[in-house]
Parts: structure tokens; C-alpha cells; sequence
């Protein structure tokens, strides 16, 4: 039998910890819960944890800063869980590695929506991992599909969140041609179509780190182009292997 993906919900509110909780499980997932960090990592030690829901604004130690550890240790996706009002800190949270986040109140379906999109591309991912591709190879990069890693040419490993693979899959399948934000964010399995303007914001944070990663000099980009009005375009030449 199948297992059923496993969550971790990190909050101080008891009563949101309570609610999703018992909304998921209505949902076939099981779920696990903690307060703050010591019983996140606690529980990530015990149990096979699929994806975490992480409140930003924690007491004690802030989701930021738990998100930029667990991801220093673990490919684990994350949602992350914001206030409305936060949009600065909601741009911080991607760039520390979250794959995702929902601001506060928030529509439990959303969540479900994003949750599932999540886990979606985590589940497709042998599928990608095609032996007609198993490389693709640009610039003094190769992108290692079927162990999704991307390793320089001196053979250094770049850590990539998934998020980041899989924005980067799309671009380097997708070379010299331009991409909008809503192609990126479709062929990433996201519902753009439920986004608010705030939340254009995931595609503009994931290209920005990426560049970081990628570009020599991140703040003039050679590999992935701003077309304005249009989008993004990744300008290199891909060759599979």
C-alpha cells in the first residue's frame, strides 16, 4: 500500500495547528505538528517528513532563520505561512529556500492547492529523469537530470532547492525563447491562476537566486535575461548528453 505523504505543520497557534491538522488528515495525509524549531527538528528525526508548513513568525526562533537551517541539512520542501502585511519577509523566505508560501488568513483549499502542487513535482521527478537526457549541458554548467544536481565544470556541486531545479529544468529545456512568468509558473505545476500581484514576486526571487548561482555577474545576467514585458529567456545554447 501506498504511503501517504507525511506533513509537518510548525506553528505557535495552537488552534491553526489544530485546524490543519485535522483538515489534512480529512485529506488522506498524515500529519505531524510542533510548536517551534526543537520540535520540528525532533519530529523530522523521527519520521519520513514529505513537505513542512512553516509559519513565519514563530516565537523564538523565526521560520526564516529555521528555513535557512533545515535547509542546510535536507532537501525538504517548504510552504511557508506569512502575514499579509509582510511582503518584504515573504521575499526573504524565498530566498532562504522555501518553495512556496501563503499569506495569512488564508483558504485551508489554498493551502491543499499548494501543498499538492508541491508534492506533484517531487513525485514526477523520476519521470523526468528520461536516459534520452540524462545531462544537459550549457555554458560551464551541466544539469544532472536524474540525480537533479547541477555541478560546475571543476566538478563542484551546487546545492539547488527543488524549487530552483525545477525552474532551471524549465528554462534549460526551454533555451532561447521567451518564457512569461505564468508559462513559468504553469510549467512548474503552480496555480498561477489563483496568485495575487504579490505573489508574481516567486518567479522574479527563484530567477534571482538562481543568477547567483549561475551568472558571473549576477547584476548584468548573460544566462537568464529580463525580456521586458515579455518575461525571462534563458540565452544559452543547451546540448544533452
Amino acid at each position: 500500500m501506498e504511503r501517504a505523504p507525511h506533513l509537518l505543520i510548525v506553528d505557535d497557534d495552537e488552534d491553526i495547528r489544530s485546524l490543519l491538522k485535522a483538515f489534512f488528515e480529512r485529506h488522506a495525509y498524515a500529519v505531524s505538528v510542533a510548536c517551534g524549531g526543537e520540535e520540528m527538528f525532533a519530529a523530522l528525526g523521527r519520521h519520513p517528513i514529505d513537505l513542512v508548513i512553516l509559519d513565519l513568525m514563530l516565537q523564538g526562533e523565526d521560520g526564516i532563520s529555521l528555513c535557512r537551517r533545515l535547509r542546510g541539512a535536507a532537501s525538504t520542501a517548504v510552504i511557508m505561512l506569512t502575514a499579509m502585511s509582510d511582503q518584504t519577509e515573504r521575499v526573504i523566505g524565498l530566498e532562504v529556500g522555501a518553495d512556496d508560501y501563503v499569506t495569512k488568513p488564508f483558504d485551508p483549499r489554498e493551502l491543499l492547492a499548494r501543498v499538492r502542487a508541491v508534492l506533484r513535482r517531487s513525485a514526477e521527478r523520476p519521470q523526468q529523469a528520461q536516459p534520452s537526457r540524462p545531462k544537459l549541458c550549457f555554458g560551464k554548467w551541466r544539469l544532472d537530470v536524474a540525480r537533479r544536481e547541477l555541478v560546475a565544470d571543476d566538478d563542484t556541486l551546487i546545492f539547488l532547492t527543488s524549487g530552483e531545479f525545477d525552474l532551471l529544468l524549465t528554462f534549460v529545456e526551454h533555451p532561447q525563447r521567451v518564457l512569461t512568468r505564468d508559462q513559468l509558473l504553469d510549467a512548474r505545476g503552480l496555480p498561477y491562476a489563483t496568485y495575487d500581484a504579490p505573489n508574481d514576486r516567486t518567479i522574479d526571487v527563484q530567477v534571482s537566486r538562481l543568477r547567483r548561482k549561475l551568472e558571473d555577474d549576477p547584476k548584468s545576467p548573460a544566462i537568464i535575461r529580463t525580456v521586458r514585458n515579455g518575461g525571462y529567456m534563458f540565452a544559452l545554447k543547451v546540448v544533452a548528453r
